[in-house]
C-alpha cells in the first residue's frame, strides 16, 4: 500500500482549506471530525445529512480532505482512521477552522428548522383536506 500524502502545514492554504470545505459532504464530515475527540473512520460516514454516501466517493472526500491539510489518516489494517489537525491549523491560521465549523453549525441548525416548519406546513394542510 501506497504511504498517505499529508501535506507539511507550511503547505497549507487558505484557498486549498476553502475549496475543500466548499463541498456541504465535505463540511458535514470535517465538522463531525473535528467535534470527536477519537479518530475517525470513513465508515462512520456512510450516511452524512441524512443521506447514504457511497464508501467510494467518501474515499474521494477524505483525500481532499487530507491533501487539504485538514485531516491525517492513519492505515490501521484495511481502514484509515482520520483525526483533525486543529492545533496546527489554529498555529498557522488563528480561528479560521473554527469560524467555519461554527458557520456550518449555524447554517445547518437554520437548515433543519427550516426543514421542521416545512414539515409542520404539510401536516396543516394534509389535516385540512382531510377535514374538508
Amino acid at each position: 500500500m501506497r504511504p498517505l500524502f499529508h501535506p507539511s502545514i507550511e503547505e497549507i492554504t487558505v484557498e486549498g482549506i476553502l475549496h475543500a470545505l466548499s463541498d456541504p459532504v465535505r463540511v458535514a464530515i470535517y465538522a463531525d471530525i473535528v467535534s470527536q475527540e477519537c479518530s475517525q473512520n470513513c465508515s462512520t460516514f456512510l450516511t452524512v445529512s441524512d443521506k447514504m454516501i457511497p464508501k467510494s466517493t467518501l474515499s474521494q472526500h477524505f483525500r481532499e480532505l487530507r491533501e487539504a491539510g485538514l485531516i491525517r489518516g492513519e492505515r490501521r489494517g484495511v481502514e484509515v482512521h482520520n483525526t483533525s489537525r486543529c492545533t496546527e491549523l489554529e498555529q498557522r491560521f488563528p480561528g479560521l477552522i473554527r469560524a467555519i465549523v461554527n458557520a456550518h453549525a449555524i447554517q445547518s441548525r437554520d437548515e433543519a428548522q427550516g426543514k421542521k416548519r416545512a414539515a409542520q406546513r404539510t401536516a396543516r394542510r394534509i389535516r385540512i383536506l382531510t377535514n374538508k
